[in-house]
This record gives C-alpha cells, sequence and structure tokens, in this order.
C-alpha cells in the first residue's frame, strides 16, 4: 500500500506578524536563547529549527515581520510563502486585538487570493504576565468567524510562558490543520471494547447491535479534535489519500503506471473479485441487476458518476429486462473503461476503497498486457479483451450490428432509430472454452470521403461492413481496405448487413467475394438481425486472438498454408487447422446469406 504518513511536508514555514510593540521579536528570541532578551533588533533574522529538535520531526523556519523594515510587498511575498501565519497581539493592548479582524486577517486573505486555500492562522497573545486577565474568550469569537483560524494561545516572551507551545501549535496547524473535517478511521481491535465503551456511555445511539454507527464515529473524532488530538484524525485521512485541504492526492488516486507500446490494461482477478464484491454488496433486493438507485449509491462516495446510467450504461453494456445493468454488464462496462481510460479505472477504484478493502495501491487491481508485437512474434494473444472497429457508411446497419451484440434476441433492434451517440458496445464471447470481452467500437462515418485517423483505424481486428441491397454501399469498405489495410497486420472481416433483403450486385469493379478472393479475405460474412445468430461475434474475437492468421495469408482457403507459416510443434498446426476451420466455417455456410 502507497504510505501516506502523517507529515508529508519537508518543512513548515511559520511567519510572525501583528502590529509594532506587540513583541513578535521578542517571542522569537526568546524561544532561540531561553530567556528575555534585553535588547530588541527591529526584526529577528529568519531562525532555521532541526527537525531533532521539534515534535513533528520537520525542519521549521520562523520568519519575523518588521513594518519598519521591510515594504507591502515583501510582506504580501511573505504571506504567500509562510505554511502557516501567527498573528500576534499584546493582551494590554486592545487596539491590537481589534486589529486582527480589522486589519490583519484581511491583509492575508488579500495577498492570498480569494480562489487559493487561506493560510492558517495562529492567534498568540503576548505579554499575559502584564494582565491578571484573559482575552480568550474573544479570540474564541475570532475564530468562529474566521474558519482560517485554527487555534490560539496567550504566552509570555519575558517569562517564557508558552512559548514553545506557541510554535508548537503553528506547526500542528500546517500538518494537522482542523479547519477542514472528515471522519474516516478504522477502528484497533485491540482497543475495540474500551472505544465501544466510551462512546455508548456518552451517545448511546453510537452502538447497535455492537457495532459504531456513524454517530458514534463522527463522536470519536470529535473527542479527538477536542481533546487536542487533531493529529490523530489527519493521520487517518492521510491514510485515506486526502491532502491539507481535503481533497484526494493525485498519487493516490492516479498511481504511475507504465504501458509499453502496443500494450493494453484490463482488469486483474483481483480488480475483479473487488467489483464482484462490491456489485453484491449494493444490490439490495438480489436480483442479480443494479437498479438505478443501487447505481447511484454505489458511486455516491465519488465525485460524480463515471458514465451515464440512462444512456451509457443500456447503450453499452448488457442488462436485463428493466434496463438495469446485471453482474455481467458491470464486469464489462467496467472492462470497456479500462481499456480505454484505465486512469479513470485507478481513480474510481480509490473512491470506491480499492486500496482499503485490498490494502494494496489500485496497481493490483489492473493487468498491462505484453505487446502486440510479440503476439504476432507468438502467433497467439495473450489478452483477453480486444476491440474490434466496426467501420462502414452511413445506413449500412453498423450500429445495429453493435448493438446485437448485446441482445439475446436482436431482432428487437429491427425498424429502431439509434439516435444516442454511445460508440461502444461490449460483451463476451468464448474462444475454444475461455471467455474472452469483445468492444465493438461504432466508427462514425459522416462523409465518404472523410479520412480516418490513426486512432479509428488501429485496432485488434476491422469489422467493414456494407449493405448487401445498396449497390453503392461496398465501394467505400473497399477503398477503406486499400487505403489503410491492405498492408497492415490487423485482421479484417468484411460483413454483408440486411442479408434478409435482396442482394443487389454493387457498383464497384469488383463484387465483394472477388474483392476478398483478391486480397486474401475470408469470404464475405452475410449478417442480418433477423437471423438473430452470433457466431460473427465470435470469428471477430477469434481473429483477434490469432493476429498471425492475417500476417501469414491464412485467410484463404487452402489449408496447407498452415505448413508454411511454419507454426512448428504438431500441436500447433492442429490448433491452426482448428482456428482456421472455425474463422472459415464450411464453405457453403460462410457463403449463404443467414
Amino acid at each position: 500500500m502507497v504510505a501516506f504518513g502523517s507529515t508529508q511536508r519537508k518543512n513548515v514555514r511559520i511567519l510572525l506578524v501583528g502590529d509594532q510593540g506587540v513583541g513578535k521579536t521578542s517571542l522569537i528570541l526568546s524561544l532561540v536563547s531561553e530567556e528575555f532578551p534585553e535588547d530588541v533588533p527591529p526584526k529577528a533574522e529568519e531562525i532555521t529549527i532541526p527537525a531533532n529538535v521539534t515534535p513533528e520531526q520537520v525542519p521549521t523556519n520562523i520568519v519575523d515581520y518588521s513594518s519598519t523594515e521591510q515594504s507591502d510587498d515583501i510582506l504580501k511575498e511573505e504571506i504567500v510563502k509562510a505554511h502557516v501565519i501567527c498573528i500576534v497581539y499584546a493582551i494590554d493592548d486592545e487596539d491590537s486585538l481589534e486589529r486582527i479582524t480589522t486589519h490583519w486577517l484581511p491583509r492575508i486573505r488579500g495577498a492570498v487570493g480569494e480562489d487559493q486555500p487561506q493560510k492558517p492562522v495562529v492567534l498568540v497573545g503576548n505579554k499575559v504576565d502584564l494582565v491578571d486577565y484573559s482575552t480568550i474568550n474573544t479570540v474564541l469569537g475570532i475564530m468562529e468567524r474566521f474558519s482560517e483560524v485554527e487555534s490560539c494561545v496567550e504566552c509570555s516572551a519575558k517569562t517564557l510562558h508558552n512559548i514553545s507551545e506557541m510554535f508548537y501549535y503553528a506547526q500542528k496547524a500546517v500538518l494537522h490543520p482542523t479547519s477542514p473535517r472528515c471522519f474516516n478511521t478504522p477502528l484497533q481491535p485491540q482497543i475495540l471494547d474500551e472505544v465501544k465503551a466510551v462512546i455508548q456511555k456518552n451517545i448511546p445511539e453510537g452502538i447497535y447491535n455492537d457495532s459504531v454507527t456513524l454517530k458514534g464515529f463522527l463522536f470519536l473524532h470529535c473527542l479527538f479534535i477536542q481533546r487536542g488530538r487533531n493529529e490523530t484524525t489527519w493521520a487517518v485521512l492521510r491514510r485515506f489519500g486526502y491532502n491539507e485541504q481535503l481533497e484526494m492526492c493525485k498519487d493516490y488516486l492516479r498511481p504511475s503506471l507504465k504501458i509499453p507500446p502496443g500494450s493494453s490494461t484490463e482488469l486483474s482477478h483481483r480488480g475483479q473479485q473487488f467489483l464482484v464484491a462490491l456489485f453484491e454488496r449494493y444490490d439490495k433486493d438480489v436480483d442479480g441487476a443494479l437498479s438505478p438507485e443501487e447505481h447511484r449509491m454505489i458511486f455516491s462516495t465519488c465525485p460524480s458518476t463515471p458514465w451515464s446510467y440512462s444512456t451509457d450504461i443500456r447503450k453499452s453494456c448488457p442488462v436485463n429486462e428493466n434496463g438495469w445493468v446485471t453482474l455481467h454488464g458491470w464486469l464489462c462496462r467496467w472492462t470497456l473503461m479500462t481499456l480505454l481510460d484505465v486512469t479513470k479505472t485507478m481513480e474510481y477504484l480509490a473512491y470506491l476503497g480499492f486500496n482499503v478493502h485490498e490494502n494494496d495501491v489500485q496497481l493490483a487491481a489492473i493487468h498491462v498486457t505484453r505487446e502486440r508485437r510479440i503476439d504476432l512474434a507468438k502467433r497467439q494473444s495473450s489478452r483477453s479483451v480486444y476491440i474490434c472497429h466496426v467501420i462502414g457508411p452511413k445506413g449500412s446497419g453498423k450500429t445495429g450490428l453493435c448493438r446485437g451484440f448485446l441482445l439475446d434476441d436482436m431482432r428487437s433492434l429491427i425498424g429502431k432509430e439509434f439516435k444516442t451517440n454511445v460508440n461502444y458496445c461490449v460483451n463476451t464471447v468464448q474462444v475454444y472454452g475461455q471467455e474472452k470481452h469483445l468492444i465493438l467500437r461504432d466508427i462514425d462515418v459522416k462523409h465518404a470521403l472523410d479520412p480516418l485517423q490513426p486512432q479509428e483505424v488501429n485496432c485488434d481486428v476491422a469489422c467493414l461492413v456494407y449493405d448487401t441491397s445498396n449497390p453503392r454501399s461496398f465501394e467505400y469498405i473497399a477503398r477503406i481496405y486499400i487505403k489503410y489495410y491492405a498492408e497492415s497486420k490487423i485482421p479484417v472481416m468484411v460483413v454483408g448487413t440486411k442479408a434478409d433483403l435482396d442482394e443487389r450486385r454493387q457498383d464497384y469493379l469488383l463484387q465483394p467475394v472477388e474483392f476478398c478472393q483478391k486480397y486474401k479475405l475470408l469470404p464475405p460474412h452475410f449478417f442480418s438481425l433477423k437471423a438473430n445468430k452470433k457466431e460473427l461475434y465470435v470469428k471477430l474475437a477469434t481473429m483477434a486472438a490469432f493476429p498471425h492468421l492475417r500476417q501469414f495469408g491464412l485467410m484463404s482457403d487452402d489449408p496447407t498454408i498452415w505448413w508454411k507459416a511454419g507454426l512448428g510443434v504438431a500441436a500447433a498446426t492442429v490448433l491452426g487447422f482448428v482456428v482456421l476451420r472455425t474463422i472459415q466455417g464450411v464453405s457453403s455456410s460462410s457463403s449463404s446469406h443467414f
């Protein structure tokens, strides 16, 4: 697990400000020399206190400010550089106390800027030795009005009363600030009974069925803070990745992941297990699907949901008859996001508690595949997730082909108009007894002459779609193939859609079957939503799993090419025949209409 310790800063910089004559410089010199200075200069030089003599083991720089020797611009610069600011006032001088709110706090806010987190402030009342009363009640009122005020202390530079405490509070305001609040700590087993007893005594509803409730949990950390142990709460927050602004750290949300060129990202077994457990925990009615409310509750700890439930989920992965995402669809949707945007997957795994539940960073939930060039060299892909680009002219039926992948009965799509812009569909298929995820990307072609971008061409397998009933449909994908895929190593399947309609001769110099023969492609696969058959998707996944078939021209009808490919051992050759037979099928069925 990444260690987010109680201290993340390398040093603490403390700036003392206040009206002239309140004793700022005397406080610094008294701390350093451990005696009251008789001759006080207008300003003390910057003091560095080594880490080994500070309670938090952090080097501390103490900076003095003098209005007689420094300009307003220098003051602003020092405020910006400081980690914490001590506003010193003289307890026997009411004007200096009043100017905390009328002058110093507004000035600090102005220097920092409204769009930036405010600097923590400690109010320091000096010269307590000169009076027999306290100003704490007045100062507490200031703390309630100004959230940046972390704490207050009364001290005396002359008698050295509370001098060390004053600088400790300043250091603590940086390392364990109290302004932002968040309560999220696991109870230690060895003190669980004692903790429960304290909670039960003070807040009876804090314990229910021998477990700590939310009210009890909040009470526990309120108690820590009230007793000046806010570092306990902050240690917990930092353990869960929070910084001093109560925002999750970038390194915690997005740990560094090296992905070599040509490699892809998938969910590991541990990642899948975590997501299954998460699904089952929120499937309150145990119906095997997440209702919109259950889905919303899962992501209630996140800044937002990673996808739209009403459009994205229902159009991109398997759902039940109510349109609710099933466990199978849930894993499919995460698989899709992990391939396309693994950083986002890791970020949401952190929000959902993977780091805590698994006691490890999100990298344990991710598997980086080997490079494609190695897959080609070994003539078999080690991946379990493949992406297929479905390319064809507008009206060719490619969107129906993609959406049909998600449904048991794709005939329900006949006559539907697809208006949403969800371009990815993901489901699983069996490739020689192994479950593989196949992602279909519907490449949106607005104009026939528009060039394809590299990210629209590169994939594990390409599915070039034309409308068999439209004589001008095939020319587009023929040109696409020649321009982008003829010289590539990407396997290609030509698919003729709307095969239930009358086939029309294509207005192109070669007919589809002739074109495929010329370029040593499989004969066109004819597809129809009415047929409700799924073998196309299995063929596409199989082609992606064995990319070398394209490289060696093994898409032809000549089975002896398997021997010419030099696969080596007999077992590999036998597997090759099975693979080729699955993709090609019986010659008569490959060229027939489904």
